[in-house]
């Protein structure tokens, strides 16, 4: 038995240090911040809550992600970091609570800011430290498994909403699903493994990508975060708002959440088999036919799919590029990670005001989605070019 144990024993690490990056996505990600997506409808009937007051609740969510971004690009020290990781843990439980507690909008946009700051646990700070420690003990690098917790973070703080909708007011609502996420808080803190600074030896084998293409990865990652942030944001509240679709939205929601558990997986065998851009390019290309299908649309399986199809792309998306990125700066994958994602900040902040306020003007969420489906051809047009620049650049090398 012992020996069964001692043979087993670097297949459980890895599997306890996967759980805790998991637990920590579905705490931080999928009820800090993505509850507040279907909880939004309810809010707007309840709390007295306006569209526009909405979506600005939602830009200060991803002020505080963009500041806690920052944050992680500017430190270096590894255990500095890991102290950050476990006080944005805490941050989103008391976060998730406070938001049933009050009805002033300022506190809703504080707490809304801080539950933004501790996403970046489990978005960086936890996905740079499961790619380091597979890494370190010569497991495979990708995240496809750790990133699977942004669909689980969907899926399950969902099933619990579709319940309690018919039982809880909003505000009970949010108090239940800060206790229910301290069942993710226990494995993310203690299963995951403290950082251990490497050895510089060796980096000069690693010849940094040029500036062009690290630009080109900026400006495809902020378009990224457009397509994302505006369908993440209002996708329940415009479906509830089509009469063929009223009731639906919350089970849509965890629809999307469902397809989004495998995807990551199914998202790093396309890009062994494709290469990074190519299914970067395919993913970019799915995530552009699901924003535009509730543009053009009423339909009840029409949305499904464009639902299934988000779900199946936007955490995808996510893995493919933080990996990809990763790949580049081995040493350092969680600092390079933070770099690229300020990007995706800056969109989270500017595209859901933008989207409130043409939704305020025009009655309708469908110029909010034809301005995201814009920029996710652009970011598609931004991979072609990085696509070839990396050609390029192999050639030369």
């Amino acid at each position: 038995m012992n020996s069964l144990l001692a043979i087993n024993s670097p297949q459980l690490s890895r599997f306890k240090v996967i759980m805790a990056g998991i637990s920590a996505l579905i705490l931080t990600v999928g009820i800090a911040r993505f509850a507040y997506t279907p909880f939004l409808p309810l809010m707007l009937e309840q709390a007295g809550l306006s569209t526009l007051a909405g979506g600005w609740l939602a830009t200060f969510n991803y002020v505080g992600y963009l500041l806690g971004v920052i944050l992680i690009a500017w430190i270096s020290d590894l255990q500095l970091k890991f102290r950050l990781y476990r006080l944005n843990l805490v941050l989103a439980v008391l976060s998730t609570i406070a938001m049933g507690m009050t009805t002033n909008l300022v506190l809703w946009s504080v707490l809304r800011l801080i539950a933004g700051l501790s996403s970046t646990a489990g978005i960086i700070l936890a996905a740079g430290f499961v790619m380091s420690w597979l890494k370190r003990h010569q497991f495979k690098g990708n995240l496809g498994l750790h990133f699977s917790g942004l669909g689980l973070g969907i899926a399950i703080p969902g099933l619990a909403i579709v319940w309690m909708n018919h039982q809880l007011d909003w505000s009970m609502q949010w108090i239940v699903m800060g206790f229910f996420g301290i069942l993710f808080f226990i494995p993310a803190w203690r299963w995951m493994p403290a950082p251990v600074r490497q050895s510089q030896q060796g980096d000069n084998r690693f010849k940094p990508p040029s500036r062009s293409w690290m630009n080109l990865m900026i400006a495809a990652y902020f378009c990224a975060g457009v397509g994302y942030v505006v369908s993440a944001t209002f996708i329940v509240a415009i479906l509830e708002h089509m009469p063929a679709l009223a009731g639906w939205g919350d089970w849509i929601w965890v629809i999307l959440g469902l397809t989004a558990v495998p995807s990551c997986v199914i998202w790093d065998k396309l890009s062994n088999r494709l290469g990074e851009t190519s299914a970067l390019v395919m993913s970019y290309s799915i995530m552009l036919v699901s924003i535009v299908i509730p543009a053009l649309s009423n339909s009840l399986w029409f949305n499904m799919l464009g639902a299934i199809l988000f779900g199946g792309t936007f955490a995808g998306v996510v893995s493919l590029m933080l990996v990809f990125i990763g790949h580049k700066f081995p040493h350092n994958p969680a600092k390079a990670m933070a770099r690229l994602t300020i990007s995706y900040g800056v969109a989270q902040i500017t595209a859901p005001a933008i989207a409130g306020y043409i939704s305020t003007h025009t009655g309708s969420y469908s110029g909010a989605l034809w301005l995201a489906a814009v920029c996710m051809l652009v970011g598609i047009a931004c991979l072609w070019r990085i696509h070839h620049t990396t050609a390029i650049e192999e050639k030369t090398t």
